[in-house]
């Protein structure tokens, strides 16, 4: 089952490790689309709905790759349908900083079913454009030195290696668009608004 709608706006998705630029890159991203007249709307994932938080303090001795997949992607469920759909039904341009390709890539990563894991978020709408800032994971963590990290369990090289390694199968299998983020911002901002700049004549077409 897929949740569709008859939207109107642009929905774009941002991906990648930790130190990969990503909400860097967002927030440029916003603020060229409203300075070229577009609404745009910035989100990210996890949500963190009642459900997340939940998992994370209630019942986190019962947490594995299994149980945070599922609690993801009903958080992932709320979050479409109260925040992501609506913004795009009024048209405007949705960027969404992780989606459901983060689920894949770090519950796989901890032990999930690659295959599974898509079955479980088979329901979450496609993007216009999904696209994975690629780098290094010793890169990325030492962009992060010393930045409070919302999933610290998660910073680990040997970790965040097999996180990449499934992002990397995701591009190979045309879900996700790859852009070098080792470089610096503008140059991969200019790669990503290269992708993106095509999209918005939808809006005027």
């Amino acid at each position: 089952m897929s949740y569709t709608s008859s939207r109107r706006g642009l929905f774009l998705v941002l991906e990648g490790l930790d130190g990969s630029g990503k909400t860097s890159i967002a927030n440029i991203l916003i603020s060229r689309l409203g300075e070229l007249g577009y609404r745009a709307t910035y989100t990210y994932e996890p949500y963190d709905s009642s459900i997340v938080r939940a998992v994370k303090g209630e019942y986190s001795s019962a947490r594995d790759a299994y149980v945070d997949a599922l609690a993801y992607a009903l958080d992932r469920l709320i979050h479409w349908k109260t925040v992501i759909e609506p913004a795009l039904r009024e048209g405007a341009v949705v960027v969404c900083d992780r989606y459901f390709y983060s689920s894949v890539a770090y519950q796989t990563a901890s032990g999930a079913p690659y295959e599974w894991v898509l079955e479980v978020n088979r329901f979450a709408p496609r993007p216009d454009l999904a696209v994975y800032l690629d780098v290094e994971p010793s890169l990325g963590l030492a962009r992060k030195k010393g930045v409070p990290s919302r999933f610290p369990e998660y910073e680990r090289v040997d970790f965040l290696s097999r996180v990449r390694e499934v992002y990397l199968r995701m591009v190979r299998e045309g879900l996700l668009v790859v852009v070098d983020s080792s470089r610096g911002l503008e140059e991969v901002f200019r790669d990503v608004w290269g992708l993106v700049r095509p999209l918005l004549d939808r809006l005027t077409s």
